[in-house]
């Protein structure tokens, strides 16, 4: 009887230097690439190249536009280059079995602050709160309009963020539809409170409380954090602790509030990162007379400090190169 022979193997320990994270609201997948975090000193060391027009040059300066709206620091505008035009109606067309089209009805403004160079880190908080003032001031109005669907309100800054112009300013889009990320962001939520109760943003922020490892500042009604499945390294999400599904119905205190988590943010990250160009966005519910209790609003700030490759286009799965709790410590500390 011949005896097996047992092969004792060792086995080693790999360490990865990646890790994979569920985003558990777009039910993506993100790298945090961990080992590739740099010292602080080269973000603040990076140089960057601006976009350069002098203040005779430029048109937010030396307008013949009509204002739709002017405050002390800022004043709105359509858009002179709209991407969606008012119309009476919406008309549907086919082509061949697959494809279909409407008209692309909707409204283009510009909310520009009166500052040639000077953006959201450099402002006061008086500032920043006139500019949320302007945009919930244009959501109300906007939302009675025909065909309007969603409003969405965006800042660019920077030529690699898509700024075209130098001088600050935000945009404000509304559309017929409903974009296909929001929406399953609305699905992924009401399932959520229907099989539990509750609002799955705050879930997730009671979790952040608890562990404080993102958080990068909070106030009374506020929350800012690096999301646990953060797309872009230093992305940082600001919403509101009380549960709420619509931006535009935000009170006077709570705008305050919301103005002194933003300010406190921009310039982190504006030291931190040595002005990086920047986008940052709103998610709120849609403007289409329909309930969305289950939901919960928010700002999305997204630094570009790196730019998306091969990889991240071709497969939808975005590689994060700073762990989002460094990322926090980073700006906690600036």
């Amino acid at each position: 009887m011949t005896k097996k022979l047992r092969i004792k193997s060792q086995k080693s320990k790999i360490i990865f230097p990646s890790e994979l994270r569920f985003d558990v609201i777009s039910e993506d997948w993100v790298i945090v690439a961990k080992k590739r975090f740099k010292r602080p000193g080269v973000f603040k060391k990076k140089k960057r190249k601006k976009i350069q027009t002098s203040k005779e040059k430029c048109p937010f300066c030396n307008l013949k536009e009509k204002k739709i709206l002017e405050k002390k620091n800022t004043f709105v505008i359509k858009n002179k280059f709209p991407a969606l035009l008012p119309g009476e109606k919406i008309e549907t067309k086919k082509e061949g079995k697959f494809y279909r089209k409407i008209n692309a009805i909707g409204y283009c403004e510009l909310v520009i602050t009166k500052d040639h160079l000077k953006h959201f880190p450099h402002f006061n908080l008086e500032k920043v709160k006139e500019v949320f003032d302007v945009y919930q001031e244009r959501y109300l109005e906007l939302m009675k309009k025909p065909f309007v669907k969603y409003i969405s309100i965006f800042h660019n800054h920077g030529k690699e963020a898509g700024a075209s112009q130098p001088h600050p300013h935000s945009q404000i889009i509304t559309t017929p539809l409903i974009d296909v990320d929001l929406k399953r962001a609305l699905l992924k939520s009401e399932e959520f409170f229907k099989k539990r109760g509750k609002c799955i943003y705050c879930q997730m922020n009671k979790w952040e409380k608890k562990t404080k490892k993102r958080i990068v500042f909070e106030n009374k009604n506020f929350t800012a954090l690096c999301p646990f499945a953060s797309k872009r390294a230093f992305q940082t999400i600001i919403s509101p602790k009380k549960h709420l599904s619509n931006f535009e119905k935000i009170e006077e205190k709570e705008k305050w509030d919301l103005a002194e988590a933003f300010l406190v943010v921009m310039k982190k990250i504006y030291k931190a990162l040595n002005d990086p160009p920047y986008n940052f966005y709103l998610h709120t519910a849609p403007a289409d007379g329909k309930k969305y209790h289950f939901y919960h609003w928010h700002w999305t700030i997204l630094p570009k400090i790196s730019i998306p490759a091969g990889f991240e286009l071709g497969t939808r799965m975005e590689i994060c190169v700073v762990e989002p709790e460094k990322a926090a410590s980073y700006l906690r500390e600036q």
